[in-house]
């Protein structure tokens, strides 16, 4: 019989959710007098770079997956929080299934070697723990181990220099103390926004991987909770709740494609970080889960333009949690949850698999930012006659960050009422 252990991967996220005017090369202009490491910047984006339209490719596949399996819920979930956890996981893994994880993650071994990914996502998990601007984020994993089963030497000195692992040694036989351990760790790592991850801890555990990203961004203008009203929010033809929606007049990139058609508005973070806000005409929203991927995404950039609109968009917050095991094995990666596993690169045994895969995800999404750019936000009245985009219907948001053009996070907000998702 396999031995198995647990994959917990983990994010919280907090959004202080407020747009400021930006133009066209603000988040591109560097002072050649103000020093910086952009050099070592640039070769590590580089090497992130090779990964982008396999992890792109992952992360649109993997929402159309949960799409289907929880239709018109809630949806929010860090796709690079999953790739890395699991491109880790490949290190300690051997033959076929070592081949069933890369590919399942959307990796075409013919066109990038193995050594490529890993290094890939070291710069990636590096450059994403060292944001610039006013971002803050953090991404990490940790194993936690019984000391029955010592990992090989050479799995730890692989993967703690490309994936930033701690490892500590745990009594998987004492649960409570066990639990104990994991949500103390997760929830200092995830500054108190993830608690009591482990409800109950099997004592026959052995290894329980955790892969956590944390997430606060500020918007340099942010909105005026003054302007915050309630209003309605369509959920579906039936149902209708009440919102805050909170409102701005400004300028926006915006684009509208009416081959699906949606409604797509960007809005930059005061870092690195980009929010794609869209919104499918209401009954497409299946159409564009369905449709959705990096194509469709970079049309959207390559034609978005600059238009003052009176922008309304919910004031909510939205948690995930997903026993990911079906969606993945759907994608592929199917060998690791079963008896047909081989991870004896971890540990030099065969006995080893995975049995369940859990991923947890938190945002909220409101008013606040910067004092400093509350100081300088005038209110625009003059603009009040400006177009009026409102998202009171269901939408889709994409986070992503520019320096490595990565998909940090993917929600769609069915009702801004109910802050979790049901577990699938």
């Amino acid at each position: 019989m396999k031995t198995v252990f647990y994959m917990c991967l983990l994010l919280a996220g907090l959004h202080a959710f407020a747009y400021g005017q930006l133009t066209a090369n603000h988040h591109n202009e560097h002072d050649p007098n103000e020093p910086n490491d952009h050099i070592h910047h640039s070769a590590e984006a580089a090497a992130c770079l090779k990964l982008v339209p396999n992890n792109a490719d992952f992360a649109f596949k993997f929402l159309n997956e949960v799409a289907l399996e929880a239709p018109n819920k809630n949806i929010f979930f860090s796709p690079v929080s999953i790739s890395a956890a699991f491109a880790m996981l490949a290190m300690g893994a051997k033959s076929v299934t070592k081949t069933q994880i890369l590919e399942g993650l959307a990796f075409n071994l013919t066109e990038i070697q193995e050594q490529e990914i890993h290094e890939g996502f070291r710069n990636l998990m590096h450059m994403l723990s060292h944001p610039e601007g006013g971002v803050q984020l953090s991404m990490g994993n940790a194993i936690f181990l019984t000391e029955k089963m010592k990992p090989l030497k050479k799995f730890l000195d692989d993967v703690k220099p490309l994936y930033q692992v701690e490892v500590f040694a745990t009594d998987f036989n004492s649960s409570i103390e066990a639990k104990k351990e994991i949500n103390d760790y997760v929830e200092k790592k995830t500054q108190g926004k993830i608690t009591n991850l482990v409800d109950e801890m099997d004592p026959q555990t052995i290894m329980l991987l955790a892969s956590f990203v944390f997430f606060r961004g500020n918007w340099e203008k942010p909105f005026k909770p003054e302007n915050t009203e309630e209003r309605e929010f369509f959920v579906d033809a039936e149902t209708t709740v009440k919102v805050p929606m909170m409102y701005q007049v400004g300028t926006f990139d915006l684009y509208f494609d009416k081959d699906l058609p949606c409604t797509v508005v960007r809005l930059h973070y005061s870092g690195s970080a980009t929010v794609f806000l869209i919104l499918p005409a209401k009954g497409k929203m299946k159409q564009l889960e369905q449709t959705l991927d990096k194509e469709k995404v970079k049309k959207w950039s390559d034609h978005l333009f600059r238009s003052k609109i009176q922008l309304y968009l919910p004031k909510f917050s939205v948690s995930g949690h997903y026993e990911i095991t079906n969606i993945l094995s759907k994608m592929g990666i199917v060998d690791v949850f079963t008896n047909q596993a081989d991870l004896s690169g971890i540990a030099g045994v065969p006995e080893l698999k995975v049995s369940k895969a859990f991923h947890k995800a938190a945002l909220e999404v409101n008013e606040r930012g910067s004092e400093a750019a509350e100081a300088t936000s005038p209110k625009m009245m003059a603009l009040t006659l400006a177009p009026v985009i409102e998202f009171n219907h269901p939408f889709l948001m994409l986070i992503f960050d520019r320096d490595t053009n990565s998909t940090l996070f993917i929600g769609k907000i069915s009702n801004p009422t109910t802050t979790s998702t049901s577990e699938i």
